[in-house]
């Protein structure tokens, strides 16, 4: 038995052949047997990277399995390259899948993905279009926002997409209401085509379209990936098994994992029957089952509540049961002796709920084992209610720091405020052309009239006053703009942070969450700021455009995220930062554990998830009949939801609410009917002593490896260790994007060249195609960066292409791989970078990166040349340690070069490329330890570089 598994763990991890089941229940070391399966697969199989495909719920979740199994292997001194592993969430293996064929499907190269606030602002933009549509009516309400239609809107295309419905069927429909859907589904379509972009459901769709309708590649794929592992099975939808099952080819070596007491998100077209009918998918006694059913996480009586609350609940309707028959049992060991399971709430009529939060908080605290706030936990359904808000903001009141990124509150933070008031007065016009008529009132001018009040208060501080001098010579120009401005919002933005105002955000020494979190904020803001400019095409301002571009950005673009919130930044390396208690809704607390579990929302009640279209559709559209009655989803739901809060759990649970027995007319009783029988059981922490003496455990370490590359990484941080501190650790974004658009055409082109040349189509290398190529690289790159060349900038970038071409002499037997992407996984990070490979002497290989630009001078500019082989030098380290082949020699190709050899050559130099490495070792670890520190500033790169205002000042 492999070390540290149970029996039934050991099964889970030697049953790799044929379809698995593994039903994991909360606490049962899930994860630890998914690390030890892989590396069962990889040690004892010999299975290769690329031949393993484990999908996981969050890209978090890969990351921390990517890095467990790596220090499995390195404590066994095993060499893998884990990175070739389809490793990721569905939806990211999807895309890559995509990436790796696009020729075979609508997209083009450059493609733009959407997240959520992009798709619904595309449908905002080109709402006209789908009001012209027949019936529309029967979808969205004129009397709604456009705003408003857009969320409907986007909501039922992403469920045509995600149940993978037949849009001709749709559109044929004798219902109304279902005809508009597929007409509506089918312009969007065309828009996402015109636009050559990309949302979240779609990526899926796109990927089982490549999969039903090229067998070859499907074929391929699935003789590739031999064994798949699919976690949190229970929260797959429609098209996601659809996918699998597809992949998994003839073998159907899928292991699915999960617990269906923990399905969640229905919400997003999750069934529940995808965990529960996986063995009906095989021919009886095919699927072998396993449970893990020991908790190792939770205290006995903890794991006996959460068991007793699905007892409560009848899983059965019509003689058919709803849920795998399980008991989660406590593993053996020495526990205490004390009550575990409490109550921590506001007495009825008394109304002291937050008050009996914070002094339980405060006992813990003073008089228990705990040492860090981060050990508790607030679970809620939601973390943007007024009660939730109110509780956060009392605790911090009395400094007790609140981590809760999904609670809406970035426009409420001072520094976001006070940002928008600086706009606000920065274009004092704005309140004279922000009317569209002389009725219109929107609430949002009444907020940014109060952060104006705000901001100006400010100005009246004899310490700002540089700054109000500077913001009235700008005020005074845009009131009265007589010629274009060489700046737009994000530009502005970046001029504001030279001021104390503002830099002292970003004066902080600590990289904590509680401590960074106004710096992170404002790194937010100028992302939002250069989409806005990005999505209206705004570079800079001019007297026909300034008033258009004011009303754009604050009457629709800022009002917009103001209403359907922003979260603020969520810290991905760790998920209970120190110092903070956790404020999560229960779907965010998923897959987590905390030591203190604080439930809330004790007043909930079942509720309906459906509406009349959505009953609809499911009795007449799905590829399946219903599963669960429509009727109960709502109580399965429920008990799923408490059942998933309760279990994160592993020392203390407590169930919190302000008590009220009322039954008056307009009151419910809290807490509500479902909690009653369990609630009725707890004693109120004040009458338990013992549970100041529980022993409790400390949040894990995450530990995730993170990527670094030399373009992205290394180059930046050796250029400016501020500039990399402000642009990747604090990820704010740079005004200016689309700089090296000509680079990348050049790129892009003699990419496909290769690439056309790889799979045996010399004869397609010609000046026509050549052409074509260029054409659509350099259109789809517009689309994309929103840049333009001038017609003689396009043509000097395809004279370097074709020159390249002519070099050739139609010899392309040399190229052996292209644009190809190169990782190892190292003891302390992962190492990455992007190469192009021909053929070299002896079974040797050689690297050459290109360079759309002249040859430098050989000793003028050694500096230069010498950076760039150091360059060569860690993809040589990469190529060698991944692929065992031998590199012998390295090269620039300079395609601007005209007269003389393109070529700039290096002999491969083993000492020398070891001391490379060893630099990138020592500055990533500079990276990790935060230790952005510089002893004088590097001028050279500063002209362009955003902050150039704030260093002014300060350095």
């Amino acid at each position: 038995m492999s070390k540290g598994l149970n029996i039934k763990q050991q099964k889970a991890v030697e049953t790799t052949e044929g379809p698995v089941l593994i039903i994991a229940g909360p606490g049962s070391g899930k994860t630890f047997t998914l690390v030890e399966r892989i590396y069962h697969l990889i040690t004892e199989k010999n299975v290769a990277a690329e031949n393993i495909l484990v999908a996981t719920f969050t890209e978090k979740a890969a990351q921390e399995l990517m890095t467990r199994v790596s220090n499995r292997l390195h404590d066994t001194g095993i060499f893998f390259n884990l990175n070739e592993m389809y490793l990721g969430t569905i939806h990211s293996i999807c895309l890559r899948i995509l990436e790796e064929n696009r020729e075979f499907t609508r997209l083009k190269k450059n493609f733009m993905l959407m997240d959520q606030f992009d798709q619904q602002y595309f449908l905002y933009q080109k709402m006209n279009q789908y009001l012209q549509l027949s019936n529309i009516e029967l979808i969205i309400s004129e009397r709604s926002s456009r705003w408003k239609n857009a969320a409907t809107l986007l909501q039922w295309i992403n469920k045509i997409s995600e149940e993978m419905l037949n849009v001709e069927k749709l559109k044929c429909s004798s219902e109304l209401q279902i005809q508009a859907l597929g007409f509506c589904y089918e312009l969007y379509q065309q828009h996402l085509e015109e636009e050559n972009a990309l949302d979240f459901s779609t990526i899926q769709l796109e990927a089982y379209h490549l999969l039903q309708e090229h067998p070859e590649i499907t074929e391929q794929l699935s003789e590739k990936l031999q064994y798949l592992m699919i976690d949190e099975y229970q929260d797959t939808n429609t098209i996601q098994e659809e996918i699998i099952f597809l992949l998994a080819g003839k073998r159907q070596n899928i292991c699915v994992v999960g617990d269906d007491d923990q399905g969640l998100y229905r919400f997003r077209g999750a069934t529940i029957r995808n965990i529960l009918e996986f063995p009906l998918k095989f021919e009886k006694g095919q699927c072998k089952q396993v449970e893990l059913s020991v908790n190792y996480r939770s205290h006995p009586m903890i794991i006996q509540f959460y068991n007793q609350w699905m007892q409560q609940n009848n899983w059965t309707h019509e003689g058919k049961t709803f849920r795998y028959d399980k008991k989660i049992e406590a593993h053996e060991g020495l526990h205490p002796h004390s009550r575990t399971v409490v109550k921590v709430s506001g007495e009825d009529g008394l109304g002291n709920w937050e008050e009996e939060v914070y002094q339980f908080l405060i006992s813990m605290k003073e008089k228990g084992q705990l040492t860090d706030w981060n050990q508790v936990a607030f679970l809620f359904r939601s973390v943007k209610s007024s009660k939730v808000v109110a509780l956060a903001n009392y605790l911090e009141e009395r400094s007790i720091p609140v981590y809760s990124p999904r609670s809406n509150m970035f426009f409420e933070r001072e520094e976001v405020r006070l940002l928008i008031g600086a706009f606000m007065f920065l274009f004092p016009q704005f309140p004279h052309v922000r009317k569209w008529n002389d009725h219109a009132h929107l609430p949002e001018w009444e907020t940014y009239d109060l952060y104006l009040r705000e901001f100006a208060d400010e100005l009246r501080n004899p310490e700002n006053k540089e700054l109000l001098k500077w913001c009235q010579r700008r005020a005074q120009k845009h009131m009265n703009l007589q010629q274009n401005t060489d700046y737009s919002f994000a530009s502005l933005f970046y001029q504001l942070l030279q001021f104390d105002l503002f830099n002292r955000y970003l004066e902080q020494d600590s990289y904590k969450v509680k401590d960074s979190r106004a710096v992170r904020n404002l790194s937010l803001f100028s992302k939002l700021l250069t989409k806005f400019e990005y999505l209206h095409r705004v570079t800079v301002f001019t007297p026909k455009t300034i008033n258009n571009h004011l009303t754009t950005f604050f009457n629709q673009y800022l009002r917009f995220l103001i209403n359907g919130g922003i979260n603020e930044y969520e810290d991905e390396s760790e998920y209970a930062p120190s110092g903070c208690v956790s404020f999560l809704t229960i779907h965010q607390s998923k897959g987590l554990e905390f030591p203190v579990v604080i439930v809330g929302s004790l007043d909930a009640v079942p509720r309906k998830q459906y509406s009349d279209l959505d009953e609809i559709l499911q009795q007449g559209y799905y590829r399946k009949e219903p599963f669960e009655p429509l009727d109960q989803t709502k109580k399965y739901d429920f008990w799923r939801l408490y059942y998933t809060a309760y279990s994160r759990s592993q020392n203390l649970l407590v169930l919190s609410c302000q008590e009220n027995k009322s039954s008056g007319r307009g009151s419910r009783n809290v807490p509500s009917k479902p909690f009653a029988e369990s609630y009725s059981t707890l004693k109120s922490w004040r009458e338990i002593d013992t549970i100041f003496d529980l022993d409790l455990e400390h949040i894990k370490d995450m530990n995730i490896k993170k990527e670094y590359s030399f373009t992205s990484h290394i180059n930046i941080f050796e250029s400016c260790a501020l500039q990399y501190k402000f642009y990747k650790e604090f990820e704010f974004a740079p005004v200016r994007q689309g700089a090296t658009l000509f680079g990348t055409l050049v790129h892009q082109t003699i990419e496909d060249i290769h690439k056309s040349a790889l799979r045996g189509e010399e004869s397609l290398i010609n000046e026509g195609n050549i052409q074509d190529w260029f054409n659509s690289n350099y259109s789809n790159l517009v689309i994309r960066e929103r840049v333009y060349l001038a017609p003689q900038t396009q043509a000097a970038a395809l004279k370097q292409v074709l020159k390249y071409v002519d070099r050739q002499n139609n010899s392309w037997s040399h190229i052996k791989e292209a644009e190809v992407d190169v990782s190892l996984v190292k003891d302390d990070y992962i190492l990455k970078g992007t190469i192009d490979l021909i053929r070299g002497e002896n079974d040797t290989v050689e690297i050459v990166d290109f360079k759309s630009e002249k040859k430098p001078d050989m000793a003028r500019d050694s500096d230069i040349l010498n950076h760039y082989k150091r360059q060569l030098e860690v993809y040589a380290h990469l190529v060698e340690e991944r692929t065992g082949q031998t590199v012998s020699k390295m090269h620039l190709y300079y395609t601007g070069e005209e007269n003389s050899s393109p070529y700039v050559s290096f002999p491969k130099d083993t000492r020398s490329i070891d001391q490379t490495i060893t630099t990138f070792d020592k500055i990533v670890k500079r990276i990790e330890n935060k230790d952005f520190s510089i002893k004088e500033r590097p001028i050279k790169h500063c002209g362009n570089c955003d902050i150039r205002f704030y260093c002014d000042k300060k350095l």
